[in-house]
């Protein structure tokens, strides 16, 4: 399996992909709602650090570049729904089942496949799957999904060796997902200090053995 991580602009680093090059966009990109993720700490372990800010977060999101692949997955479609055309819906269950009003709300997702799928992933604030289930990891971006959610979704609508494409890639769950699953993954990212901490799991991911996981769909 293959992994190419590129620094920069999605828009432009994508004009030198070739035709057919990817099978799937899977990504969380920045939709325009100005989270002021600057204002927000994170516990790396050893310290509070505050969180970068999400670059193109106050613009509003335009999904047109990313429409022409097999299999499109965005987060947050919620948000810009009027730009897309039908398709279905993922939906993520932050709360394994127990609903109450101190829980995390769920977060949806557009998929240019039909049907609504449903799944079931812990996270509500610091309680997060990849810190007490997973990775025992901190977290190291304000967005962050949970690379247990990513590789699920990845393994409903993907078929092994197919290419994944983040354009967002933020820190790099999707990228984490994907050498989990035995799928090459091409990630970019616009900001140098989340691209690092991106370069940096995926190839801590890279030089773990490869496991079967048990995760299947809740719904």
């Amino acid at each position: 399996m293959t992994v190419d991580l590129y620094l920069g602009d999605c828009l432009e680093v994508m004009k030198s992909m070739p035709d057919k090059s990817v099978d799937a966009v899977i990504t969380d990109p920045p939709y325009g709602i100005g989270l002021q993720a600057e204002k927000f700490t994170h516990w790396n372990g050893k310290k509070h650090n505050r969180y970068s800010r999400i670059i193109g977060d106050d613009s509003p999101f335009d999904p047109t570049p990313f429409m022409g692949f097999r299999t499109v997955v965005l987060f947050g479609a919620n948000n810009y729904s009027d730009k897309l055309p039908i398709g279905g819906w993922i939906v993520w269950d932050k709360t394994l089942g127990k609903h109450d009003a101190k829980q995390a709300h769920p977060e949806m997702a557009w998929c240019n496949k039909k049907g609504v799928s449903m799944f079931r992933v812990l996270h509500n604030g610091v309680i997060n799957d990849d810190s007490v289930i997973g990775n025992n990891q901190p977290r190291f971006h304000p967005t962050q999904k949970p690379v247990r959610l990513m590789r699920m979704i990845i393994e409903k609508f993907t078929n092994e060796g197919d290419t994944i494409l983040d354009p967002f890639m933020g820190s790099g769950s999707t990228g984490i997902a994907c050498v989990q699953t035995g799928r090459n993954f091409i990630g970019i990212e616009i900001d140098p200090d989340y691209f690092k901490i991106a370069e940096r799991r995926i190839k801590e991911a890279q030089m773990q053995p490869r496991l079967d996981f048990q995760d299947g769909l809740a719904q």
